[in-house]
């Protein structure tokens, strides 16, 4: 018994001077294989500790989403400047095609007190509109609101405006702002929503409106971003950017613009935002072709990167910022007009890639697809900026019919495999 008595001495107290314990302490005393080492015990704590970090991981966020919308409402308040609508009372619109019709209704709709002025060439089709509220030619299905009146009338459009959206395609521009120059107040805000190059002089249209209405001090703003004209029109969630170099009228156009079912970034970079809204026209034709051509979602993938790489080359070269090209007016419209199929640049590509004629593809639609005109310019521009560009070089010359889009990716793909930059 003594022996044992030591012996549990021995595995209770490793002192060899302590006390023997009792058999009432050792009765007390936890086994060292009891709950500390029960696993079913255990795991029950595990899973205790989980959701309490869950429970901890959804508390964090429903904070910083009510923080959000609390630095939302307080900017707001800062910057709760008079509403633009409240001060304008006209606006023109250049232009009756799918998104300058989609436009005219947006502003028409967001302030039934405003006049919003409609000019186009059709006679017949100005007097559909005016007769049933339908442009029957582009949106069929769709009422438009009554304060939209169109007219023929430049005089007439243009008379008392305080502002006008340019929605004109981008080759014919020129001529047609020479021809009602002398009806534009050389202080009306012009908000350009014309996506291109002009061919010939390779300017923008922050260069094109003020030459050719003959203001170098015209008041500009460019938008652009991901926006389908019948997704617009249908009031879908769209946002996009204006640009300006006049922050102050960056801000009123935003004002003018923003709603519900639209968002408006601002931005200073003119040359960023026009720069990728034309080439990016060219990228989609790429785009189609891929798709025409049945080449995969590994070719498409690598192709669409390698022309946002282009784009962003030439437009940094040509002064904008690398940050606007992942923006709205970059990435988004590049994803958007690249990978769905309301895209009409890439409509054409497809046809191209499927084994049509240009001319037989450009006869068959009502509507014009930019990014066969910028696509001379893409070339001229690399030259001119030393910049190589070899899929958006392509595209143009699959569109002067120099190269068959077959031999245009085998020649892409032979090309030197070099450090991505």
């Amino acid at each position: 018994m003594a022996a044992l008595g030591f012996s549990e001495q021995l595995l209770f107290s490793p002192n060899p001077n302590a006390k023997p314990l009792s058999p009432r302490t050792l009765s007390l005393r936890p086994c060292p294989c009891s709950s500390h080492h029960d696993p079913l015990l255990a795991k029950d704590k595990d899973k205790d500790k989980d959701k309490e970090k869950e429970r901890s991981t959804r508390r964090a966020v429903r904070i910083a989403w009510e923080k959000l919308l609390r630095w939302s409402r307080s900017w707001r308040s800062r910057n709760n400047s008079p509403d633009i609508l409240q001060r304008t009372s006209k606006v023109a619109v250049l232009g009756a095609g799918s998104f300058g019709t989609a436009m005219a209704a947006h502003l028409a709709s967001k302030n039934p007190q405003l006049e919003v002025s409609l000019l186009l060439r059709d006679h017949h089709l100005c007097q559909s509109i005016n007769a049933t509220h339908i442009n029957t030619k582009y949106f069929p299905a769709h009422n438009l609101p009554p304060n939209i009146l169109a007219t023929t009338s430049a005089k007439d459009a243009l008379a008392a405006a305080d502002f006008c959206f340019h929605a004109l395609p981008v080759q014919f521009s020129s001529s047609f702002l020479e021809s009602i120059s002398q009806h534009v107040d050389p202080k009306l805000p012009f908000i350009s929503l014309s996506k291109g190059l002009e061919l010939n002089t390779l300017r923008m249209m922050s260069q094109v409106i003020p030459k050719a209405l003959r203001n170098p001090r015209q008041p500009f703003v460019v938008l652009s971003g991901p926006s389908f004209a019948v997704e617009f029109m249908d009031k879908l969630p769209t946002a996009m950017v204006v640009a300006s170099k006049d922050k102050k009228l960056a801000r009123a156009v935003q004002q003018l613009l923003a709603s519900p079912h639209l968002r408006i970034s601002t931005s200073s970079d003119v040359t960023g935002v026009e720069i990728a809204g034309a080439l990016k026209n060219v990228l989609a034709i790429a785009a189609g072709i891929v798709e025409g051509m049945e080449l995969g979602n590994n070719c498409m993938a690598a192709l669409v990167a390698q022309g946002c790489s282009e784009i962003r080359w030439l437009a940094t070269k040509m002064g904008a910022k690398a940050t606007t090209l992942s923006g709205l007016s970059g990435s988004g419209d590049i994803m958007l007009t690249c990978f769905v199929n309301l895209s009409r640049n890439r409509t054409v590509g497809l046809r191209l890639g499927a084994g049509e004629k240009l001319e037989n593809i450009l006869s068959s639609t009502s509507q014009v697809a930019e990014g066969v005109s910028t696509a001379g310019a893409v070339i001229a521009l690399a030259q001119k900026y030393h910049v190589k560009m070899p899929v958006l070089t392509a595209v143009a010359r699959i569109i002067d019919n120099e190269l068959t889009p077959k031999k245009a990716v085998l020649e892409l793909m032979s090309l030197p495999q070099v450090e991505e930059v």
